[in-house]
């Protein structure tokens, strides 16, 4: 490949990865503490992207490869996606916002796949030349968090700027894509469902170790999008600062643990390798536990940093096995099936279920134990849950209003019942300084995913058996 042709598809790339690291982990603490959104709802709004990959598929291979060159069909893509941000970006409730978030996501998620498309068009040898494009993906992904966390501070999680900035970027980005080299479409037969969702890979399930593998690469998926749902809120609790910036290390890691990743995998094969991503994530979770048990930010660093185990160890073996495993006649296929498994199945009902238990371990259902101090009345907004003293005791209450020039809060008091707290309808006002955010439980939120991860790496450690047969024996 030319230079001109490396250095436009690597500019693609870079811009591909920017949209979405721009919003993607900001967006959770902004939408519980500006919007008010509840736990449920934040699970909710994360679940967009895999509920996106779920059904992408479908516009790819059965529209996109089909009536419309690559190029064009990214520009339009890219284009109404960033007017669907700037649409998120404006909205104030969950039945406006949800919508136009997975919107968006429908118009972004085929692009991950039609990118490596039209890259794929330009290359003689891919395996050789498209890890240097598609890193400037992790690049990018890295640039964009340290942008977001240092040019807009505190604002990358209190305000909707980040959904701005990549719907900018959106919009750029398909202007730039009626640029790129002319990718005709590829195919003009008949393609049906079947075939976009890989299930003719459903005959390697016949085996029983493969089957336990497809079964265990849904259920972790499960236990690790609670990571991907509510670190940056968690981190914001644990006051940590930029946070954009600060998860931008697991990008970092992963870029180091691809490079030596060969050096790993020589050594402890299919089966281990998979044992160990699963192993790191159970680590990263009670990493976060010992952080916040200990008001201390060094376990928390080395959980984010983990990612690079986490992510390559377990979803790139997982891709190297099937790829071993599949015959070739079906082999893309399989790569396509085990993709809509976890990518796609695995992180939607983990990032439901994400939502339902930090809400189950978080006001008013239960009592919080850990505050947040307010700092100024420019921190609150109406809906915000706070904690005050009285006598001694824990109250609890939701902003009405906050009164800036005073420095101080209008509240709705709530009542504990055994159910939980309820409005009690009783007003009163607190000086801000008195005021305190009330936190998740989230020694046990943390706790959760890390036994489920425990448990499916001790099944599929038990279960599971690999024989490589084009090398050396025994993963």
């Amino acid at each position: 490949m030319n230079f001109q042709f490396r250095l436009r598809l690597s500019i693609m790339m870079f811009l591909e990865y920017f949209i979405w690291s721009s919003w993607y982990v900001t967006m959770g603490p902004y939408l519980g503490g500006t919007l008010n959104f509840t736990p449920q709802q934040i699970g909710f709004a994360y679940n967009s992207t895999a509920l996106a990959a779920i059904l992408s598929p479908f516009f790819v291979g059965m529209i996109a490869d089909r009536f419309f060159s690559t190029e064009k069909i990214l520009g339009v893509l890219h284009i109404a996606g960033g007017a669907l941000l700037f649409g998120a970006a404006q909205a104030k409730s969950f039945a406006t916002f949800y919508p136009l978030l997975i919107g968006h996501t429908l118009c972004y998620m085929p692009t991950l796949a039609l990118t490596n498309s039209i890259s794929f068009a330009q290359m003689k040898d891919p395996g050789k030349e498209f890890p240097s494009i598609r890193v400037l993906g992790t690049i990018s992904w890295i640039v964009a968090g340290l942008t977001v966390g240092t040019v807009l501070g505190t604002k990358a999680t209190t305000t909707p700027m980040p959904f701005q900035m990549a719907g900018i970027v959106s919009l750029l980005m398909g202007l730039y894509c009626f640029t790129l080299p002319h990718t005709p479409p590829k195919s003009t037969g008949k393609v049906t469902a079947r075939d976009v969702l890989g299930l003719d890979a459903l005959q390697l399930m016949k085996e029983k170790s493969f089957a336990i593998f497809v079964a265990a690469a849904f259920l972790i998926c499960v236990p690790l999008t609670f990571y991907f749902s509510f670190t940056p809120t968690f981190l914001g609790d644990c006051g940590v600062t930029n946070i954009p910036g600060k998860m931008t290390m697991g990008q970092m890691s992963e870029i180091f643990f691809m490079l030596v990743m060969p050096l790993f995998f020589a050594r402890l094969g299919v089966k281990w390798m998979l044992i160990a991503g699963m192993g790191a994530w159970a680590a990263r979770y009670l990493l976060f536990i010992q952080g916040y048990s200990a008001g201390t930010v060094w376990p928390l660093y080395l959980g984010l940093i983990l990612h690079g185990i986490c992510y390559d160890f377990f979803f790139v073996t997982a891709y190297i096995y099937v790829d071993k495993k599949a015959p070739e006649t079906i082999r893309a296929k399989a790569q396509g099936f085990i993709a809509f498994v976890t990518l796609g199945a695995g992180m939607f009902v983990g990032a439901t279920l994400s939502g339902i238990v930090v809400e189950q371990y978080s006001f008013p259902n239960v009592e919080p134990t850990r505050f947040a101090q307010v700092q100024d009345a420019s921190t609150l907004v109406a809906g915000n849950v706070v904690r005050w003293e009285t006598n001694g005791k824990s109250s609890f209450g939701k902003v009405e209003s906050v009164t800036a020039s005073e420095n101080s809060a209008s509240i709705e008091v709530y009542k504990k019942q055994e159910a939980g707290f309820v409005a009690s309808g009783e007003k009163i006002v607190q000086p801000v300084k008195s005021l305190g955010k009330p936190m998740p439980l989230w020694e046990k939120i943390w706790l959760l995913p890390a036994l489920g991860a425990l448990a499916i790496l001790a099944l599929f450690a038990f279960m599971f058996r690999y024989q490589d047969t084009s090398a050396k024996p025994a993963a």
